[in-house]
């Protein structure tokens, strides 16, 4: 009895040596290939490549036309533009010039429209469609809708239709010519200077010059000095104060 509990004590022993040997060699081989996870030199990986998508197409306003054509309901996006160009309204023939007059009370010239008779007109007056904006020295100035004319005493001047020629008679003979139709002037006429004072109050030591005054310039009336000054639009007239 005892010398069997001693071969399986000396069985006992064998296998814990056995089972402690197995698990050393076990270690090791862990540690072992520890060391060679750790020492190895592993390459890095290439780069992953990166596909951006293509960019939108630009857009422009040709690719609406299919769109903007085929909308029914709003005939003002037609892609056919039609542009209507409106022409100008021709001006009627201007009056016709025969001569101005002053009195004292300021410029009046004879005007006529074609076909009708002379009449005296002062600036503001209404002839025909033209209103008589202005009457300058060398020239005239009218108002017609919206625009305003200036055309100078010569081109205004009536001289008169060349006369049409006429057939000749049968047989060879020249025809006639007509008699010219006289044309009527009227010569301008003023009345003789008279001078004046200063006349109505145009501000602070200033006043106006009276219409027909022919007192010189730089002349003291009443304490007030007259002058005269050349401007684009004609010649300013007003009397200062003498300080």
């Amino acid at each position: 009895m005892r010398g069997r509990l001693l071969l399986l004590n000396l069985a006992l022993l064998a296998a814990c040596l056995g089972v402690g040997s197995r698990l050393r060699a076990q270690r090791e081989e862990h540690q072992r290939r520890r060391a060679e996870f750790l020492s190895a030199k592993v390459a890095a990986p290439p780069a992953p490549s990166i596909l951006l998508p293509s960019p939108p197409p630009q857009i422009s306003a040709a690719s609406y036309l299919e769109v903007a054509s085929r909308l029914l309901f709003s005939p003002d996006r037609n892609p056919t533009v039609i542009v209507e160009v409106v022409q100008p309204k021709p001006v009627p023939p201007l009056p016709r010039f025969y001569g101005a007059m002053n009195f004292g009370q300021g410029p009046r010239v004879i005007l006529a429209l074609p076909g009708q008779s002379q009449k005296s007109y002062v600036a503001g007056d209404k002839i025909g469609d033209f209103q008589l904006a202005a009457i300058e020295p060398a020239a005239l100035v009218f108002r017609w809708e919206d625009r305003e004319i200036r055309k100078s005493y010569e081109e205004l001047r009536d001289k008169g239709e060349p006369p049409a020629p006429q057939p000749s008679q049968p047989g060879g003979a020249p025809a006639q010519p007509a008699p010219q139709q006289a044309v009527a002037t009227v010569a301008t006429i003023e009345a003789p200077p008279e001078p004046k004072g200063p006349g109505a109050e145009a501000g602070e030591n200033l006043r106006y010059c009276q219409p027909g005054d022919s007192t010189p310039a730089g002349a003291i009336v009443n304490g007030y000095r007259k002058v005269v000054k050349q401007s684009p639009f004609g010649q300013t007239c007003l009397w200062e104060k003498v300080q």
